[in-house]
């Protein structure tokens, strides 16, 4: 009976629709998080009659087909990146981007990543990194001395230097802006990885261009929302208890034909 196939291919969707918004709620307080949606698509039609076939008694043709489908399948996980709100910190070193864009870090085996996630920090030698360490490119290098720091809305760095009246240019934050940001590779960390999906990047200083502008003293917070969340999750759960109720009615239709064959 293909009732039991399809039932529980709609079980196994559903049961990936749940660990998706799982993921999402576990990350409700993820500095810079992106949520995911899991995708479906039907899978294939079994044609027992295909629609404009010739009837036997005559040249007309019937209107419509006789097709069963099999099924669902997941098609795709698909990264929401929808903007989130800002957190006002007053840490002088936490950056919020405030429209499209990444910020370009150095990964551990020196290559580029890119993330949202503008909690900074100074390593030994006064660069500013991640809170992993990833120096943040192009290199900034923030000198001991300096008093006040101050990065505008274009990521101009400027420091304060005792014995200058005026500030001193550190250096100028890159950011990075993509054709297709949902085909970026997500690597855990708050941090993702070009792919040919995605294109390459293209950098510039934000605030030009459709890049966004970068707020000082603010983190983006998750865009995860907890109530539809919640209202996903129970859609999803009576979703799965429906599936398992059709196999659990096939079963008992094909115990009653068993009954009626002894």
């Amino acid at each position: 009976m293909r009732a039991l196939a399809i039932a529980a291919t709609g079980m196994a969707a559903q049961q990936l629709n749940v660990e998706v918004i799982s993921h999402n709620v576990a990350n409700i307080n993820t500095t810079a998080f992106k949520r995911s949606r899991a995708e479906f698509a039907d899978l294939l039609y079994q044609v027992e009659r295909e629609a404009g076939t010739p009837t036997a008694t005559s040249a007309e043709v019937v209107p419509e087909g006789l097709r069963v489908g099999l099924g669902v399948r997941p098609a795709a996980i698909r990264n929401l990146h929808l903007q989130g709100a800002l957190t006002q910190t007053g840490n002088t070193l936490d950056l919020a981007l405030m429209g499209k864009g990444f910020f370009r870090i150095t990964g551990p085996e020196n290559e580029t990543l890119y993330t949202r996630a503008g909690a900074f920090n100074k390593n030994a030698g006064g660069q500013l990194v991640t809170t992993e360490g990833y120096v943040v490119q192009p290199t900034i290098t923030i000198p001991a001395d300096v008093t006040t720091l101050t990065v505008n809305e274009s990521g101009q760095v400027l420091g304060q230097v005792p014995g200058q009246t005026e500030p001193q240019l550190l250096g100028q934050l890159s950011i990075a802006s993509f054709v297709n940001e949902v085909g970026l590779s997500p690597l855990g960390g708050n941090l993702y990885r070009e792919t040919p999906a995605s294109g390459p990047a293209t950098s510039g200083i934000a605030g030009t261009n459709g890049i966004g502008s970068i707020k000082q003293g603010y983190l983006e917070s998750s865009n995860v929302d907890a109530v539809k969340e919640i209202t996903e999750l129970i859609s999803a759960q009576r979703a799965y208890e429906m599936n398992s109720k059709v196999i659990q009615a096939a079963d008992d239709m094909m115990g009653t034909i068993a009954k009626g064959l002894r």
